[in-house]
Protein backbone atom coordinates (compact mmCIF):
# COMPACT_ATOMS: atom_id res chain seq x y z
CA UNK A 1 0.00 0.00 0.00
CA UNK A 2 1.67 3.61 -0.73
CA UNK A 3 0.51 7.02 0.02
CA UNK A 4 -2.95 7.24 -1.66
CA UNK A 5 -3.84 3.32 -1.42
CA UNK A 6 -4.01 -0.21 -3.06
CA UNK A 7 -1.47 -0.47 -6.30
CA UNK A 8 -3.15 -1.26 -9.15
CA UNK A 9 -1.19 -2.36 -12.46
CA UNK A 10 -3.00 -3.72 -15.52
CA UNK A 11 -1.40 -5.23 -18.36
CA UNK A 12 -2.21 -5.99 -22.43
CA UNK A 13 -0.03 -7.24 -24.57
CA UNK A 14 -0.38 -8.46 -28.43
CA UNK A 15 2.93 -9.97 -29.96
CA UNK A 16 2.54 -8.80 -34.03
CA UNK A 17 3.99 -10.48 -36.74
CA UNK A 18 5.73 -7.28 -37.79
CA UNK A 19 8.56 -5.46 -37.67
CA UNK A 20 8.80 -2.50 -35.09
CA UNK A 21 8.53 0.31 -37.69
CA UNK A 22 5.50 -0.81 -38.64
CA UNK A 23 3.69 -1.41 -35.31
CA UNK A 24 5.50 2.18 -34.21
CA UNK A 25 4.63 3.57 -36.98
CA UNK A 26 0.69 2.69 -36.10
CA UNK A 27 1.26 4.11 -32.45
CA UNK A 28 2.07 7.31 -33.73
CA UNK A 29 -1.43 7.69 -35.15
CA UNK A 30 -2.96 7.77 -32.02
CA UNK A 31 -5.04 10.58 -31.54
CA UNK A 32 -4.70 11.70 -34.54
CA UNK A 33 -8.01 12.34 -35.41
CA UNK A 34 -9.85 10.64 -38.65
CA UNK A 35 -6.11 9.29 -39.09
CA UNK A 36 -5.83 7.48 -35.90
CA UNK A 37 -5.40 3.83 -36.58
CA UNK A 38 -5.03 2.33 -33.34
CA UNK A 39 -7.83 3.70 -30.93
CA UNK A 40 -11.54 1.82 -31.37
CA UNK A 41 -13.30 5.03 -31.62
CA UNK A 42 -16.35 3.36 -33.50
CA UNK A 43 -17.04 1.41 -30.06
CA UNK A 44 -15.84 4.01 -27.70
CA UNK A 45 -15.16 7.76 -26.82
CA UNK A 46 -12.52 9.26 -28.95
CA UNK A 47 -9.60 9.66 -27.42
CA UNK A 48 -8.34 13.40 -28.02
CA UNK A 49 -5.36 14.99 -27.24
CA UNK A 50 -4.90 18.87 -27.61
CA UNK A 51 -2.40 19.35 -30.62
CA UNK A 52 -2.26 15.54 -31.18
CA UNK A 53 0.31 13.27 -29.59
CA UNK A 54 3.18 15.29 -27.85
CA UNK A 55 4.64 15.80 -25.02
CA UNK A 56 2.44 18.04 -22.96
CA UNK A 57 -0.38 17.63 -24.95
CA UNK A 58 -3.80 17.01 -22.41
CA UNK A 59 -6.98 14.99 -23.06
CA UNK A 60 -8.21 11.97 -22.55
CA UNK A 61 -11.31 9.77 -23.80
CA UNK A 62 -14.99 10.44 -22.24
CA UNK A 63 -15.13 10.79 -18.52
CA UNK A 64 -11.26 9.82 -18.27
CA UNK A 65 -8.45 12.65 -18.31
CA UNK A 66 -4.98 12.49 -18.68
CA UNK A 67 -2.08 14.28 -20.05
CA UNK A 68 0.90 13.01 -21.99
CA UNK A 69 4.05 13.05 -19.87
CA UNK A 70 6.50 11.00 -22.74
CA UNK A 71 6.59 10.47 -26.14
CA UNK A 72 9.24 8.95 -28.25
CA UNK A 73 7.91 8.19 -31.62
CA UNK A 74 7.45 4.73 -33.25
CA UNK A 75 8.58 3.54 -29.37
CA UNK A 76 6.23 4.68 -26.17
CA UNK A 77 3.76 6.96 -25.41
CA UNK A 78 2.29 7.54 -21.52
CA UNK A 79 0.22 9.43 -19.77
CA UNK A 80 -0.40 10.76 -15.67
CA UNK A 81 -3.98 10.41 -15.41
CA UNK A 82 -5.55 13.60 -13.65
CA UNK A 83 -6.44 12.05 -10.74
CA UNK A 84 -8.92 15.30 -9.36
CA UNK A 85 -10.98 14.89 -12.72
CA UNK A 86 -13.88 12.64 -14.34
CA UNK A 87 -14.11 8.56 -13.88
CA UNK A 88 -10.30 8.38 -12.54
CA UNK A 89 -10.62 10.52 -9.38
CA UNK A 90 -8.36 9.32 -7.13
CA UNK A 91 -6.04 7.14 -9.68
CA UNK A 92 -3.17 8.26 -8.70
CA UNK A 93 -0.40 7.21 -12.00
CA UNK A 94 -0.98 7.17 -15.72
CA UNK A 95 -1.35 4.35 -18.68
CA UNK A 96 0.78 4.09 -21.30
CA UNK A 97 1.61 2.03 -24.85
CA UNK A 98 5.09 0.57 -25.84
CA UNK A 99 6.54 -0.97 -29.11
CA UNK A 100 8.59 -3.79 -28.22
CA UNK A 101 11.30 -5.60 -30.91
CA UNK A 102 11.06 -9.64 -30.69
CA UNK A 103 13.09 -11.18 -32.77
CA UNK A 104 11.39 -10.78 -36.48
CA UNK A 105 8.11 -10.26 -34.35
CA UNK A 106 7.14 -6.91 -31.82
CA UNK A 107 5.37 -6.80 -28.80
CA UNK A 108 2.27 -4.27 -28.75
CA UNK A 109 1.80 -3.14 -25.16
CA UNK A 110 -0.70 -0.71 -23.27
CA UNK A 111 0.46 -0.51 -19.02
CA UNK A 112 -2.20 1.07 -16.65
CA UNK A 113 -0.38 1.75 -13.32
CA UNK A 114 -1.37 3.95 -10.14
CA UNK A 115 -2.05 3.74 -6.09
CA UNK A 116 -6.19 4.07 -5.26
CA UNK A 117 -8.06 4.43 -2.41
CA UNK A 118 -10.90 2.17 -1.46
CA UNK A 119 -13.09 4.01 -2.89
CA UNK A 120 -11.75 4.50 -7.03
CA UNK A 121 -10.29 0.89 -6.55
CA UNK A 122 -14.22 -0.16 -5.89
CA UNK A 123 -14.98 1.98 -8.77
CA UNK A 124 -12.30 -0.12 -11.01
CA UNK A 125 -13.36 -3.70 -10.06
CA UNK A 126 -17.20 -2.74 -10.52
CA UNK A 127 -17.29 -0.45 -13.87
CA UNK A 128 -13.74 0.86 -15.16
CA UNK A 129 -11.46 -2.58 -15.30
CA UNK A 130 -13.79 -4.46 -17.66
CA UNK A 131 -14.63 -1.41 -19.97
CA UNK A 132 -10.95 -0.41 -19.89
CA UNK A 133 -9.80 -4.73 -20.71
CA UNK A 134 -12.46 -4.43 -23.35
CA UNK A 135 -11.41 -1.14 -24.95
CA UNK A 136 -7.57 -1.94 -24.93
CA UNK A 137 -8.25 -5.59 -26.33
CA UNK A 138 -10.43 -4.16 -29.18
CA UNK A 139 -7.28 -1.49 -29.73
CA UNK A 140 -4.66 -4.34 -29.94
CA UNK A 141 -7.26 -5.92 -32.41
CA UNK A 142 -7.42 -2.97 -34.41
CA UNK A 143 -3.69 -2.81 -34.32
CA UNK A 144 -3.23 -6.51 -35.83
CA UNK A 145 -5.90 -5.59 -39.16
CA UNK A 146 -4.30 -2.44 -39.94
CA UNK A 147 -1.02 -4.05 -40.25
CA UNK A 148 -2.99 -7.09 -42.09
CA UNK A 149 -4.49 -4.43 -44.06
CA UNK A 150 -7.78 -5.97 -43.30
CA UNK A 151 -11.25 -4.72 -41.72
CA UNK A 152 -11.33 -4.77 -37.52
CA UNK A 153 -12.82 -7.69 -36.24
CA UNK A 154 -16.01 -7.01 -34.28
CA UNK A 155 -15.25 -6.36 -30.63
CA UNK A 156 -15.90 -9.59 -28.26
CA UNK A 157 -17.53 -8.16 -25.41
CA UNK A 158 -18.91 -10.35 -23.01
CA UNK A 159 -22.20 -9.63 -21.19
CA UNK A 160 -20.49 -7.71 -18.19
CA UNK A 161 -19.71 -5.32 -20.86
CA UNK A 162 -22.53 -4.80 -22.74
CA UNK A 163 -24.33 -4.47 -19.53
CA UNK A 164 -22.22 -1.58 -18.73
CA UNK A 165 -22.65 -0.05 -21.97
CA UNK A 166 -26.18 -0.26 -21.87
CA UNK A 167 -26.32 0.99 -18.23
CA UNK A 168 -23.50 4.11 -19.32
CA UNK A 169 -26.11 4.53 -22.29
CA UNK A 170 -22.70 3.70 -24.82
CA UNK A 171 -24.27 3.48 -28.19
CA UNK A 172 -23.11 2.54 -31.52
CA UNK A 173 -22.00 4.78 -34.05
CA UNK A 174 -24.46 4.42 -37.29
CA UNK A 175 -21.48 4.24 -39.84
CA UNK A 176 -17.86 2.95 -38.96
CA UNK A 177 -15.28 5.99 -38.30
CA UNK A 178 -13.64 7.23 -41.66
CA UNK A 179 -9.76 6.77 -42.25
CA UNK A 180 -10.27 1.93 -43.04
CA UNK A 181 -9.64 0.25 -45.71
CA UNK A 182 -12.47 -1.54 -46.96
Amino acid sequence: MGAHGVRLRNVHERVLPWPAPAVGALLDTLSAGAGDRLWPRDHWPAMRLQGGLAVGARGGHGPVRYRCVAYEPGRTAAFAIEADAGLTRGFHGGHGFAVEPAGTSTILRHVLEAEVALVPMLRWLAVIRPLHDALVEELLDRAEAALAGAEPPPPRWGARVRALRWIMGARRPAAPSPGWRR
